[in-house]
């Protein structure tokens, strides 16, 4: 049974859209104009910032007399009630466990944020199991972490791939266990020399389907 390695955000859920929606809902409460998203996005930088950043911004540039820990805790619960799993999505993921494979999210981030995600989406049930960053100290893209998911459910890296949307965490850190990987483009060109994926793809039901394939022509 080969393993399958998948990023969390935005390779499995959209997290960009869930941010966009709640930072937009959030804006035109404020009465922030509509293009201020754009700011907010920025500031976000694609979930890099974390949520104290993001909300000491807001505060400066809306003059917002909320408690900090209160506006952090408006982002996360804001995120949670955004973030949706793609049917569609949920049904790959278990057209791959029929078929023998084995899939383990590996993500960095807030353990709890994260496994809210996983549980309220309903990714809990399509996965064998899964390793956050901020719950084993060690991030995307160490070695150390794609191993402890490989123990987490008795697997080999062998005949491993990995799926993710970030060059750096994930396709690097493919490449620096030797295991073959698809990145998710979402409309980038891949600009790294340290390295390059195996496969690329526009999402991640045809980064899977690439997965099968290619796993199929090349024999376990």
């Amino acid at each position: 049974m080969p393993l399958l390695l998948l990023a969390l955000d935005n390779t499995l859920i959209d997290r960009i859209g869930a941010f966009r929606a709640w930072g937009a809902s959030f804006l035109e409460r404020l009465g922030a104009p509509a293009y201020d998203i754009d700011w907010l996005l920025d500031v976000d930088a694609d979930g890099l910032t974390s949520r104290w950043d993001v909300a000491d911004a807001l505060k400066e540039r809306y003059d917002l007399l909320v408690p900090m820990v209160d506006l952090v805790e408006e982002i996360h619960e804001g995120l949670l009630e955004q973030v949706r799993l793609d049917p569609m999505v949920a049904a790959a993921l278990h057209i791959a466990g029929d078929a023998g494979w084995v899939p383990v999210v590996v993500s960095n981030g807030d353990a709890r944020l994260q496994e809210q995600k996983i549980h309220r989406t309903g990714l809990d049930r399509c996965l064998a199991d899964w390793v956050i960053s901020g719950a084993v100290d060690v991030s995307k893209p160490s070695p150390r972490i794609f191993e402890i998911a490989a123990r987490r459910v008795r697997m080999s890296l062998r005949n491993a791939w990995m799926v993710g949307d970030s060059p750096e965490a994930d396709i690097g850190g493919a490449a620096a266990l030797g295991i073959p990987s698809v990145w998710l483009h979402r409309g980038r060109r891949w600009t790294d020399r340290r390295y390059q994926p195996t496969r690329v793809a526009d999402g991640v039901i045809d980064a899977l389907r690439a997965v099968f394939d290619a796993y199929a022509r090349a024999g376990p």
